[in-house]
């Protein structure tokens, strides 16, 4: 809570709150991150706007047809979602990135509305354990039945397909853990998943 305060002192004008979901409500497909970037959506308040984790992420959205416009890093850039909608297993900024068991599992239950509420995503795309783990609590799954795997589709107990992905982080991506190829083949399998639904 300390660093959210400093974070607020320090940049007054950033929005430094909560940041909640990014895109159609009806969309089948929901994208789970981990949690707002310190200079990203914390500063811009929509997710995986303005750091660059969003810059691979909207131009994937772009790419299969998930978003039109233009993703210019500002919640003004008029980008929108199709069919598809981003939220965060943590809904604010963590110290150095890294959220505490507590604010995960606090932030569990706006998950499990993002989940849940009708009408509810076919498909959701975890990137990274963290997301991947607290969308699996959140739905009362078994992770050992599902583990986190790069790639993987698993289809849970009430028909959802669960997609993980590793992050689309700088770091995952500087060092070759993630690759853009790679990703690009998780947003075709999920392209054709919902093609097929």
């Amino acid at each position: 809570m300390d660093f959210r305060r400093t974070n607020r002192s320090s940049f007054p004008q950033w929005h430094n709150a909560p940041v909640g979901s990014f895109g159609d409500p009806a969309g089948r497909l929901l994208i789970v991150g981990l949690a707002p970037g310190l200079r990203g959506a914390n500063r811009t308040g929509r997710p995986f706007t303005g750091d660059h984790a969003g810059v691979i992420l909207y131009a994937n959205l772009l790419r299969f047809g998930f978003a039109r416009g233009r993703y210019g890093a500002d919640p003004a850039d008029g980008l929108q979602l199709v069919d598809c909608r981003i939220t965060n297993a943590v809904r604010c900024v963590p110290p150095e990135n890294r959220p505490l068991g507590a604010e995960v599992s606090h932030c569990r239950a706006f998950l499990g509305g993002e989940l849940k509420t009708p009408p509810a995503p076919a498909v959701v795309l975890t990137l990274g354990g963290i997301a991947h783990g607290s969308v699996l609590r959140a739905l009362g799954e078994s992770l050992r039945r599902c583990p986190f795997a790069h790639g993987a589709l698993y289809r849970t107990a009430d028909g959802l397909l669960l997609a993980p992905s590793y992050h689309c982080s700088r770091y995952n991506l500087n060092t070759g853990r993630l690759t853009p190829a790679m990703f690009e083949a998780v947003f075709a399998a999920v392209r054709r998943a919902l093609g097929a639904m």
